[in-house]
């Protein structure tokens, strides 16, 4: 089957492959800060899943400069909630750090991950300012439409909020890439299958398909030691991690499902092989790859 990658996108859009600079805001997350809890979300790295982040642009070119030859490229702010100050302190120190980068030549896109429930009127002014500079995506992280999913991984905000950021977003031009987990605890192909639709529904204009990785040192991962024990925690739901088989085949479900002006920014993800619990065939990025793009053309 074809679907529209974010490579293709680019290259339509902009003449060339963009490729994406991992970068830290310096932002902090109000599940982690104690506005709404101080754990985060259930699956959440320590590095706020900005794991590969670097605070200078020009260090994360430097991090890609044997993958990539290019002049161009996303500014993609990833760790922890990019439009919520917190470790630099104030919002004027973000306003210049994103508008600086946004005006760097080499430069064609600012993308930021964030919360939907992270976007008030001081930010919304933020963005219009940037998106008169060059065009910018909001990132939304909302794993799952599914809420009792969604209140079992700390999501901590309901779907309507989800909703509301993104009727806010499109109005002002701003494309917005929404983030599916598959393979949550509890979750069956039905439930991804309807969180798809959902985004979609909403008028997501990207989606970004991740794989759910265990790590150590999240509560998902205590979750998943002490259950390969034999002594799960109390309350916790099963962890099944998905192989490589059945994410593909999942793959294969939903993919068909997209509309066609609908990007597709993401297959899966990396998890840092450091703290990487499970599934470790996802380690394998390569293999993972090739084994899903095979699986697709077959469709």
């Amino acid at each position: 089957m074809t679907y529209t990658s974010l490579s293709d996108y680019c290259k339509d859009t902009f003449g060339e492959k963009l490729y994406k600079l991992s970068l830290d805001s310096g932002c902090t997350c109000p599940n982690r800060d104690g506005l709404l809890d101080t754990r985060g979300c259930l699956f959440c790295s320590a590095g706020g899943y900005g794991d590969f982040a670097e605070r200078d642009v020009d260090r994360a070119k430097a991090r890609v400069a044997d993958k990539y030859s290019g002049e161009r490229y996303i500014a993609y702010f990833q760790s922890y909630s990019g439009t919520y100050p917190g470790r630099d302190g104030s919002f004027e120190n973000l306003r210049e750090r994103y508008l600086a980068t946004i005006r760097r030549p080499d430069v064609a896109v600012l993308s930021i991950a964030t919360r939907p429930d992270c976007l008030g009127p001081e930010v919304l002014e933020l963005l219009k300012e940037l998106r008169a500079v060059k065009p910018v995506w909001i990132e939304l992280g909302l794993q799952t439409s599914n809420e009792e999913t969604a209140e079992y991984i700390r999501r901590c905000y309901k779907n309507e909020v989800y909703e509301e950021a993104v009727r806010t977003l499109k109005a002002m031009d701003i494309p917005v890439v929404t983030h599916l987990i598959l393979g949550l605890p509890g979750e069956t192909a039905e439930d991804m299958e309807a969180s798809l639709r959902y985004a979609c529904d909403c008028g997501t204009w990207g989606l970004k398909l991740q794989l759910l990785h265990v790590l150590e040192g999240t509560d998902l991962g205590e979750q998943y030691k002490a259950q390969e024990l034999g002594t799960p925690l109390p309350g916790a739901r099963p962890v099944k991690p998905l192989t490589l088989e059945e994410y593909t085949a999942l793959l294969c479900r939903l993919l068909p499902q997209v509309p066609e002006d609908v990007v597709i920014h993401r297959l899966t993800g990396d998890g840092p092989k450091r703290i990487l619990l499970a599934p470790l065939w996802s380690g394998n990025k390569k293999l993972v790859l090739n084994t899903i793009q095979k699986a697709l053309r077959e469709l």
